[in-house]
């Protein structure tokens, strides 16, 4: 495991409270929005901008690995896990206790920090509350198979919970050297009997040559997920994200949001990384070889200037219980999609097979009676 920091002291997370001007009350960020708004007066105010041009710089690999990150990239702050998901979150320092907002279980804050390397930018909510629910619902609605009552318990508008989920993004300069065989395809023409007749046919055949070449990529902000709360499928699902729009982290667009600590480390989400950019890779040298089918022999890649930040996405997530069961679903903060495990109606199945069946014996029934 990478070492975080040089032996200097990490910096301890300050607690961040936005007081309404006007009643006192906390302020929140609003979602697709730069501002502020009381919950209790609805006073708005505007999030200054910050016009640091470091803010989101990468930090250099290497120098992690090596445990040169500054002391300055470091914060601790207080996470518990999950005692059934296992998802770290993150605590303010006046709240004792919480409920899990990926599975819904009671999690209370123990007197121990988490060190870790500080969010360099995030994604501000775009998508309210209301807004999300509604496309929870609409998508419930298109599952035919999905117990009408799971629908019903989630139409009653149960409150969601909006998270900033850790991911980590990481930029590399490859070059590729390759060793392989173009196919082309190439025809012979052959007679052939069909119905008792001589036929002049064109068959394919393929011709190998051998191939050498090289091919280069620059890899920006390759995205690997953070967590080991949400199922990879789900997350994977919930993109497309745009992340030429992240913003310098600011703890105005957390105010009123939780915020999940990563449970992926440096190295392996690099490691991930890497897995990412090898398909890539092999997809651009199949490109390079040409013809109309490839085979690749070896690949050697020389990976330089590689860099990476800590970033913070959005999601709502709902965790319902229904029958002795629990539904996870996000929903991408930004987007508006929509991903969680497909819930099934047995019922529903079996109406389904049964008409299938009917459906199947009326038409047998109607075929015996033409012939």
């Amino acid at each position: 495991m990478t070492d975080l920091a040089d032996p200097a002291p990490a910096q301890v997370v300050e607690e961040h409270r936005f007081p309404c001007p006007v009643c006192g009350s906390d302020m929140h960020y609003a979602p697709g929005t730069s501002e502020l708004a009381c919950t209790h007066c609805g006073h708005r105010e505007a999030i200054a901008p910050l016009r640091d041009p470091e803010a989101t710089r990468e930090i250099d690999f290497e120098s992690a690995q090596r445990g040169e990150v500054p002391a300055s990239e470091i914060e601790e702050t207080r996470i518990a896990a999950c005692p059934n998901c296992g998802a770290q979150v993150e605590f303010a320092p006046e709240t004792h206790a919480t409920r899990c907002p990926y599975c819904d279980t009671a999690v209370v804050a123990d007197t121990g920090t988490h060190r870790h390397i500080k969010p360099r930018a995030l994604l501000p909510f775009e998508v309210d509350e209301t807004h999300a629910h509604e496309a929870l619902t609409r998508w419930l609605g298109s599952l035919w198979f999905a117990p009408n009552g799971l629908r019903q318990y989630a139409r009653k508008g149960r409150r969601m919970n909006g998270i900033y989920v850790p991911f980590w993004t990481f930029d590399a300069q490859t070059e590729t050297e390759y060793r392989g065989q173009r196919g082309d395809t190439y025809y012979v023409t052959r007679t052939v009997m069909r119905d008792g007749k001589q036929v002049r046919v064109q068959e394919p055949r393929i011709r190998w040559r051998r191939v050498r070449g090289r091919v280069a990529r620059f890899f920006d902000d390759i995205l690997v997920l953070g967590s080991n709360s949400l199922p990879k499928t789900h997350t994977d699902r919930l993109g497309p994200w745009d992340l030429p729009a992240l913003t310098p982290y600011r703890p105005e667009y957390v105010a009123g949001f939780m915020a999940e600590g990563y449970q992926v480390e440096l190295d392996a989400a690099y490691e991930e990384a890497r897995g990412i950019m090898e398909d890539v890779i092999r997809g651009d040298v199949r490109r390079d070889i040409g013809g109309d089918q490839q085979r690749i022999e070896a690949m050697e890649t020389r990976i330089s200037d590689v860099t990476f930040k800590h970033v913070l996405l959005p999601v709502w997530t709902a965790a319902y219980r229904y029958r002795g069961q629990s539904y996870a679903f996000v929903v991408n903060a930004r987007s508006g999609k929509v991903q969680g495990a497909r819930p099934y109606s047995k019922w529903k199945i079996a109406f389904a097979v049964l008409l299938a069946l009917i459906v199947a014996a009326i038409l047998g029934y109607f075929g015996y009676l033409n012939q």
